[in-house]
């Protein structure tokens, strides 16, 4: 008979190799598992804990109680310090916000009470203005030379077409002997045309016609007369002009017009040169004011 015989020592250590390998294999498989489930569990820790910074009732909570959070010691809480630095920012662009908003309401305020207290608008029948046309129908429009120590240069207009006849008008202004009497202190706009015509007359006396003829400068003075013992000038235009002997007339205006300031009761009145060859009429020649403000 055979004896018995067990597994070779080759076939023991093959089999003892093999299961060694396998058991390797299996405590990897299982190790690598592990690890992987544990970082995605971390990842979505993380992931949810820094949206939380940010998002959710804690960031509101947060700013409201941002003076007592920066008291306590958080620095090492990157979660704290990233809200911190928000709610700060946030807090300014707050309070940035509403002082703008107040100095815009303040304006607007100040605004409409300064309207409300002396800048309203005039309504028709407190409106200020007056327009004064030329007349050449009236004899003695101009005054006589020197007949007023308070005159100026030149000579005053005194009679104005100040009725509604025509162009001209007169609203809260009074006319006095060629004066506009200025009712309310403030700015008005003044101006003022003055037309002078030379035309030839065969029967019009030689030496007068060849003293029109000399060159001579046209003037036209606004003045301003206040309790000052003197006509303050307020503006003046002037052009010089020379009619030749073969012209059979000559037309000329001037115009000028400004803003000026103005006291109750001040008076302003137009002057002219050369009063012989004024032409008083109503499209051509005008005086007028009107308060602005």
């Amino acid at each position: 008979m055979l004896p018995a015989t067990g597994p070779s020592p080759g076939q023991t250590c093959g089999a003892v190799l093999v299961f060694a390998v396998l058991l390797q294999f299996v405590c990897v498989a299982v190790t690598f598992l592990y690890f992987t489930s544990e970082l995605k569990q971390l990842r979505e820790t993380y992931s949810k804990s820094g949206i939380a910074c940010l998002t959710g009732e804690e960031i509101g909570n947060f700013i409201q109680n941002l003076d007592l959070n920066e008291s306590e010691d958080r620095a090492a809480d990157p979660c704290w310090q990233v809200k911190w630095h928000l709610g700060n920012l946030i807090k300014k662009m707050m309070s940035r916000s509403f002082e703008e908003n107040i100095s815009a309401l303040n304006a607007e305020r100040a605004l409409s009470l300064s309207h409300t207290e002396g800048q309203q608008p005039r309504s028709p029948s407190t409106r200020i203005a007056a327009h004064l046309t030329g007349n050449s129908n009236r004899k003695n429009s101009l005054s006589p030379r020197n007949s007023s120590p308070r005159r100026g240069s030149g000579q005053k207009i005194n009679n104005w077409e100040s009725s509604r006849k025509g162009h001209s008008f007169l609203y809260n202004v009074e006319l006095r002997n060629g004066e506009l009497v200025i009712p309310q202190t403030g700015f008005y706009y003044i101006y003022s045309q003055t037309y002078f015509r030379f035309r030839e007359n065969e029967n019009e006396d030689s030496d007068l016609l060849t003293q029109i003829r000399n060159p001579k400068q046209l003037v036209q003075y606004v003045y301003k007369l206040t309790n000052y013992p003197e006509p303050i000038l307020l503006m003046k235009s002037a052009r010089t002009s020379c009619w030749s002997k073969k012209a059979e007339y000559g037309l000329y205006s001037i115009y000028q017009g400004g803003v000026f300031q103005l006291k109750r009761e001040d008076r302003i009145f137009v002057s002219v040169s050369n009063s012989d060859i004024v032409d008083m009429d109503k499209e051509a020649s005008f005086f007028g004011a009107f308060m602005i403000g």
